[in-house]
């Protein structure tokens, strides 16, 4: 392991199954078929591999989407192998995608992911800029790998407009992070030291366009923790996080970014008015 990664874009039936093998390792799952990959990249996807000397280490995949007047590549799978975690591997592919679908003439790339793992939502929020106005209700049915097991399977799609002024601003959103923003609904510790989601305040939503101030929205700083801690929790915090969610994207709320904590089992989702965005 050198700390030298090279991104190469991948084509081949022999180079997708260096990438089948990678997505066993990661989740445990059977793989994509390689016709299905092998396909997608003639046709408009993107097959990304992150390799240390010539070891993939690390994937990105995505294929051609369509909805109405818009296209966009709809980034489907990033896998890093388990050894090569938190070093930087999954933002890297992220960026070349970005490269990649903008050569091709994307302005939109769009995912999904669990809006209570925080990990993922600094990286696709804070970091790449990605934005959330869509909830989607157990979005693969029920999933039985390890880290969605026992829950619905709820999803942000992350909406990531490549060439907007929102994605080129590389400075910190740290002038909404320190806003006052406004809480909707407050948390408390239970015994066993896991965090426990209150009642939203409805009266509070019901005067949401009267509020210019940025909404803050509290997910537990670590939910596999607690997911295994008290699995009931985590059912109450998926149910009412999903109600909240919904309500302020019907009203015209984005996510824009999360707000860590250092001495609190909670992160905070910061929301704005979507059409205050640059995105487009």
């Amino acid at each position: 392991m050198n700390g030298n990664f090279e991104i190469r874009t991948l084509h081949s039936s022999n180079e997708m199954k260096l990438v089948q093998k990678l997505e066993e390792e990661v989740w445990n799952i059977s793989a994509i078929p390689i016709h299905q990959t092998v396909t997608a990249a003639k046709n408009g996807g993107i097959m990304l591999g992150a390799f240390d000397q010539e070891e993939l280490v690390g994937f990105s995949y995505g294929f051609a989407g369509f909805d109405q007047k818009q296209s966009y590549l709809c980034s489907h799978m990033l896998g890093i192998h388990p050894e090569y975690q938190e070093k930087g591997i999954g933002a890297q592919l992220k960026w070349e995608q970005k490269r990649v679908a903008a050569e091709k003439g994307y302005e939109l790339i769009i995912w999904t992911f669990d809006p209570l793992e925080s990990r993922n939502a600094y990286l696709n929020m804070n970091k790449l800029r990605g934005i959330c106005c869509t909830y989607i209700e157990n979005c693969y049915g029920e999933m039985e790998d390890g880290l969605n097991s026992g829950l619905p399977s709820d999803r942000f799609q992350i909406d990531w407009w490549i060439n907007s002024e929102h994605v080129a601003d590389n400075q910190s959103l740290n002038d909404v992070q320190s806003s006052e923003g406004i809480h909707l609904i407050e948390w408390e510790t239970t015994s066993n030291g896991q965090p426990k989601l209150g009642d939203l305040d409805q009266e509070m939503m019901t005067n949401l366009t009267n509020i210019d101030h940025p909404l803050l929205v509290p997910v537990p700083a670590n939910f596999q923790e607690l997911k295994k801690t008290d699995h009931e929790l985590a059912i109450d915090w998926r149910f009412k996080t999903r109600n909240v969610f919904q309500q302020l994207f019907e009203s015209g709320y984005a996510v824009v970014s999360l707000q860590k904590t250092t001495n609190e089992p909670v992160h905070y989702y910061v929301l704005t008015k979507l059409r205050n965005l640059s995105i487009k």
